[in-house]
Formats: structure tokens, sequence, C-alpha cells
């Protein structure tokens, strides 16, 4: 897939990730019409299929039941294409994030469902946790080559999140949310992209216990006379 990769893999450019997340935590773009959703819907369950390498626009058509041509005028490319599939499963993933920490009702609570939504999601995703476990150098490479491009992506979608805690007093000004954030996403982005030999990722007790033992600690401000620890 020599498009998508070359992309990827430019520096200076974004990565295919990277813009990705950064239109997926953007206001929410409808699929132009019915035709339009047809082909990404047919796109996902090829890429889910064979994986993207192995699939072409008349393959992505015969899946959507439109012809080729159909496709092209709606995706010039499959770098286009695969771009659009992708950005719209990361927006699938930050619907379900917000769902997935609504029933938390403290900032620790909310960091904990947080981690453990983001693992789960991306990992039992058909198409990007499928990828990343068949077709690794599809992603992978995006994830860990582009200059730090769509690791800082993630930070700043985390980030977001701890600045409003911030703002609402449940995490104290004191925090370095930036480099919380940053501790966070490379966490994370290790489980991801390196299975684990030590902690049970399809387990959610043992995700949700790690991250109340090593993230909750560090929103906390250090106690001291006249200054007790905020977290909420």
């Amino acid at each position: 897939m020599e498009a998508v990769r070359s992309g990827e893999m430019t520096p200076g450019r974004e990565s295919l990730l990277e813009r990705a997340l950064a239109e997926a935590v953007g206001p929410a773009v409808a699929d132009d019409d019915e035709v339009t959703a047809r082909v990404l819907d047919g796109a996902y369950e090829q890429f889910c299929r064979m994986g993207i390498r192995r699939s072409t626009m008349e393959d992505v058509a015969k899946r959507a039941g439109v012809s080729r041509i159909t496709v092209y005028r709606r995706f010039a490319t499959k770098d286009a294409l695969v771009e659009h599939v992708v950005r719209r499963e990361f927006r699938r993933y930050f619907d379900q994030f917000l769902l997935d920490i609504e029933p938390a009702t403290t900032a620790a609570d909310r960091v904990v469902l947080g981690f453990a939504s983001a693992l789960r999601a991306i990992r039992h995703n058909r198409l990007i946790g499928g990828l990343m476990a068949v077709e690794p150098d599809v992603l992978v490479p995006s994830m860990i080559s582009d200059g730090g491009q769509t690791h800082a992506a993630v930070q700043r979608f985390v980030a977001g999140q701890l600045h409003r805690e911030q703002a609402a007093g449940t995490v104290s000004a004191e925090v370095d949310v930036e480099l919380v954030a940053e501790l966070m996403t490379r966490v994370s982005a290790s489980f991801l992209v390196t299975p684990s030999q030590v902690v049970d990722l399809d387990d959610d007790e043992q995700v949700r216990a790690l991250a109340r033992k090593f993230f909750v600690p560090m929103l906390q401000s250090v106690a001291g006379p006249g200054n007790p620890s905020t977290f909420v």
C-alpha cells in the first residue's frame, strides 16, 4: 500500500493517524450521502477481512455494491479512502470514550475508566486493533516514526480532558497536566504496540487497578503544611 505508507513516513507531514485523530476530535462530520456511507461501510468490511495492503479500490466497490468509478468519484485515491475510514473509527472511539467515563463521579474514576476504555476500544476495534495485530507495518510506523506527531495528537486530547478537570477544580492547579498527559499517552501506546507478559489487557480489573495505582497519584499535588492534597 505505497500511497498510505509513503504519506505516513514523510518527514514534516502529518501522519495518517495524526490527521485522523485531529479531525476525529473536532466537530462531527456526517457522511455526504447514502452512496458515500455505503462506500465507507464496504471499505471498512473489506479492510477488516483482507487488510489494507491486499485490498484494492475494486474490492471495495464490489463489497459496497457500487462501481469502481463511483468509489473514485468520492475518494480520488486509496490513501484518501483509508484515511476517511480510519478517521470514522476514531470518531466512534472518542464518542464511546465519553460514554464510558460518564458514570464516573470523581476525576480519579474518570482517569481509571478512561484508560481502560482506551485500551479496550482500540485493541478490540475490528479495523484498528486488527491492523495492529495483522499488518502492524501499516499503522505502527505512523505511530512511532512520524516525528512524534501522532503521539502529540493523542497527548493533546488527554491534556484537554485534564485541563477541564483543573478548570472544574477537581485536579490541583499545581499539577503539570501536560506532563501527566505525556506520560499517560506513552504508557498507553506502549501497551498497544507491545503485548504485555505481565498485565492481562483483556482483564478490565487488572487494567483499572494499574491506572488507579500509577496514574491517579500523578494527579495529586504534594501535601504540605497549609497545602493539603487536592483531588476529588
